[in-house]
């Protein structure tokens, strides 16, 4: 019966409300058309490959290409994809996707417009499945310097107009995070 009921609203179905974000060329939100996002499957160091395979996704309707920047070689290079990009007449917004390195979400907010960061293991390192208890005391301390971390990296998306993707999901949690709420929605 559920899915019957869903069946039938499927082509009945009203917007959420939603603020317009300026990523590059395009807005998405607000009364905007749903946007199209890819992500590529290369290597973030081999230019050439990327460049290609991302004008790939253009040409298929693709309206933000997202990139996979694990370290700052590959943030770094996101000026060359960027470059390639760019000379061959495209305006497609570029998206770093970034997870447990702060750096790298430094330079990847030069170089695209927009950047997926996890709030979760923004500054804390991959999770170990480590158990540690933290008093109110020194949770709140290492809350604080998540703060100091992120607030920078803010400024440098502010100077370069790069839009943010806060991205949280049960995977990529912090073992701080874990450690006070489990797997939980409090978690996230």
């Amino acid at each position: 019966y559920l899915i019957l009921y869903i069946m039938v609203d499927l082509f009945n179905y009203t917007r959420r409300a939603s603020s317009v974000a300026h990523i590059g060329a395009i807005d998405l939100g607000g009364d905007n058309p749903i946007r199209i996002q890819s992500m590529t499957t290369t290597n973030t160091n081999d230019t050439e490959a990327c460049v290609r395979q991302a004008e790939e996704i253009i040409k298929a309707g693709g309206e933000l290409v997202r990139f996979t920047t694990q370290g700052s070689r590959e943030a770094e290079n996101m000026k060359n994809i960027n470059v390639g990009i760019r000379a061959d007449g495209y305006q497609t917004p570029l998206v770093a996707d970034v997870h447990f390195n702060p750096n790298v979400a430094d330079v990847a907010a030069l170089y695209c417009e927009k950047v997926r960061v996890n709030p979760g293991n923004y500054v804390d390192p991959a999770r170990k499945f480590i158990k540690q208890e933290y008093t109110d005391e020194e949770y709140a301390h290492e809350l604080q310097k998540i703060e100091d971390r992120f607030v920078p990296f803010l400024n440098i998306c502010k100077e370069h107009h790069t839009a943010i993707r806060i991205g949280v999901n049960h995977g990529s949690l912090s073992d701080r995070i874990r450690n006070r709420y489990g797997d939980t929605p409090e978690g996230i």
